[in-house]
């Protein structure tokens, strides 16, 4: 699947993107995130626990990401089958989550869990299933 991987390395560290998910009655909902590249293969974004776009994957676990270059020079589409990751086994995801998208480790990493906890935030790890980059 090159495409997926060109799609990978194109959202590598992280980048903002447009997530689609399908609501219940089958209209889209639509959030920005900010997307990165986990290893082997998937792409990871966090949210909060409650969000719209988490209540929609636990029912049905497609979504569309847009993923946009920096100052909007490119953009990809990427669909994936999303898996969701609570807390407490969020946990050191969201340590992982924070090495990929910032580059370097958290200056105090008990403030940064704590931070996780209070705003109950979990991880969608996405197994990418089609991609496409238009050439430019």
């Amino acid at each position: 699947m090159e495409a997926v991987a060109d799609a990978l390395e194109f959202i590598r560290p992280s980048g903002p993107a447009v997530m689609v998910t399908n609501r219940k009655d089958g209209r889209v909902q639509t959030s920005i995130v900010t997307a990165v590249a986990g290893p082997d293969g998937q792409v990871w974004v966090w949210s909060r626990d409650g969000t719209a776009k988490g209540y929609n994957l636990a029912r049905d676990p497609r979504a569309t990401l847009c993923a946009i270059a920096e100052g909007f020079h490119g953009w990809l589409h990427l669909e994936a089958t999303m898996r969701i990751v609570r807390q407490p086994e969020a946990m050191p995801l969201l340590e992982d989550y924070y090495r990929l998208r910032h580059g370097r480790e958290h200056a105090n990493w008990d403030e940064y869990r704590q931070e996780m906890i209070r705003d109950k935030r979990m991880l969608f790890l996405g197994t990418p299933t089609h991609a496409f980059k238009p050439d430019r």
